[in-house]
């Protein structure tokens, strides 16, 4: 498999147009690893978004990313405990959380790279 074939499955990443500094990077990062955070979930994506989307597009579009991500998997994991009762559902949940956890490292390396990130499999419903 060749790294463009990885790079599509598991997101796109791009270099943005000026240098994140040090401080832009570790708030993008942090709007990533703190949702696999229990307890956290997409709180915390949601306040970076709010404090710094005026102050830091590179900041803003990986929080908006991160947020709109761990509402989608919310969603997910919503719709496999319904199917819970087909039993399908307990390994969509277990998938569904695997998943959940690589693609989020993933997006952590690309901030912390300073690359732009955007998830495979993404519901981008806050713009």
């Amino acid at each position: 498999m060749s790294t463009q074939d990885t790079n599509s499955i598991l997101g796109d990443a791009e270099t943005p147009l000026s240098a994140p500094t040090s401080e832009e990077k570790t708030m993008a990062l942090l709007s990533h690893i703190l949702a696999i955070v229990p307890g956290v979930g997409f709180i915390a994506p949601l306040v970076i978004w709010l404090v710094k989307k005026n102050e830091s597009d590179f900041v803003a579009i990986h929080a908006k990313e991160s947020l709109n991500f761990q509402i989608t998997v919310i969603i997910a994991y919503i719709i496999s405990a319904i199917l819970v009762i087909l039993l399908i559902g307990l390994l969509l949940l277990w998938v569904i959380g695997i998943v959940n956890l690589v693609l989020v490292i993933v997006a952590t390396i690309r901030a912390s790279e300073g690359k732009l990130y955007r998830y495979p499999i993404n519901m981008r419903l806050i713009g």
